[in-house]
C-alpha cells in the first residue's frame, strides 16, 4: 500500500552510532536502466544484476548483486539517503536492497521522506522560499510551450509542482534555444540543465544540498558522504565532506571538480559498485 504523501513535521532525532550520513543520487549513480550498464566485457563475464525497479510491469533499474550486497551493509553502518531528482511516486517504483531508508530526499529537495511520508513543514518551507526569490512555474511553462517545436520535443513534464522538464530528441535539440532558454531563465531565478534526452528548468534555490544539510541536523550527522553523476548534483557533492561521481555522465563529461572531490574511473553499473566500497571505507575511518 502507497504510504500518505504528507505528514506533520518530524522530531529531530540523533542516531549515537551512526553518525555517518551517505547522500547518493540513484539513476546513473547507484542504479542504471539496461541503457546505461556499459557492461563492455564478454557476456561470459558479466556481472549477476539484480533488478531494482519495475514500471508498468517491465524491469527498468538494476544494480549488480554484489552493490547490492554493500547497500545493503552500508545501510547497517550509516545513516543512508537516497536523493534524488525523481517524484516520490518515481522513486516509490525503486526497491532498494535491505530496510527501507529512515530518510529520502525527492524532487531535488523539494520533499524529504521521513519513512515514506513527505514532512510538511520542510515541503512548506521549499514551497515559500521558492514563491519569494523565482518567476512562477507557470511563466517558465508559458515559455516552453511558445518556444519550443514538437519536432524535437517528445513530452513537457512538469515534477511535484516544483519545477518542469522536457523529453527531447537530442540530436534535434537547438543549441541556440538552448542558450537563450538558459539565459532567460536564470535572469527569473531558475537555472537550465541538459542532462541526457531531459532539459530541466529547476529553481535555483531547490536543491539536494539543502535537503541533505537539514537531515544531518536532525541525526546529528559528523561526517558526510555523497555521490552523483549529473550537473543536478554538483551543489549535493560540494556540500559533502568527500564525494565520488562516475566516469560517465554530464559531470564527467565537463569535467566538473572539487578539492574534495574523487573521480572515478569505473563507468556504468560498475561505477555504482565502486562508489559503494568508497562510501563503506570512507566511513569506517
Amino acid at each position: 500500500m502507497t504510504a500518505p504523501l504528507a505528514a506533520p513535521l518530524a522530531a529531530p532525532s540523533v542516531t549515537p552510532l551512526a553518525t555517518t550520513l551517505v547522500a547518493s543520487d540513484l539513476d546513473r549513480t547507484l542504479i542504471y536502466s539496461s541503457a546505461a550498464l556499459s557492461l563492455g566485457m564478454p557476456d561470459a563475464q558479466a556481472p549477476r544484476l539484480l533488478c531494482v525497479e519495475v514500471h508498468e510491469s517491465k524491469p527498468l533499474s538494476y544494480m549488480t548483486e554484489d552493490a547490492a550486497g554493500l547497500l545493503e551493509r552500508l545501510a547497517d553502518e550509516t545513516v543512508f539517503v537516497p536523493t534524488t531528482t525523481r517524484t516520490r511516486k518515481q522513486y516509490q517504483r525503486i526497491q532498494l536492497p535491505g530496510a527501507a531508508p529512515k530518510y529520502a530526499i525527492c524532487a531535488n529537495g523539494g520533499h524529504i521522506l521521513v519513512d515514506g511520508v513527505s514532512d510538511r513543514e520542510w515541503h512548506a518551507k521549499v514551497v515559500n522560499r521558492l514563491a519569494e526569490e523565482c518567476a512562477p512555474l507557470s511563466e517558465i511553462r508559458a515559455y516552453l510551450t511558445a518556444t519550443t517545436d514538437l519536432s524535437w520535443v517528445r513530452k513537457h513534464r512538469v515534477a511535484e509542482d516544483l519545477f518542469a522538464y522536457l523529453v527531447v530528441e537530442r540530436e534535434r535539440l537547438p543549441a541556440e534555444w538552448l542558450g537563450r532558454f538558459g539565459e532567460w531563465a536564470g535572469e527569473r531565478g531558475w537555472t537550465v540543465s541538459l542532462q541526457g534526452r531531459k532539459v530541466y528548468a529547476v529553481p535555483k534555490p531547490l536543491t539536494k544540498s539543502a535537503a541533505v544539510r537539514e537531515v544531518a541536523r536532525r541525526i546529528g550527522a559528523t561526517l558526510t558522504l555523497a555521490a552523483g553523476d549529473s550537473l543536478l548534483d554538483a551543489d549535493l557533492l560540494m556540500a559533502a565532506d568527500r564525494a565520488w561521481r562516475p566516469g560517465h555522465g554530464e559531470l564527467a563529461e565537463s569535467e566538473w571538480t572539487a578539492p574534495h572531490l574523487d573521480v572515478l574511473a569505473e563507468r556504468g553499473v560498475a561505477a555504482g559498485e565502486e562508489i559503494l566500497r568508497r562510501f563503506r571505507a570512507a566511513a569506517a575511518g
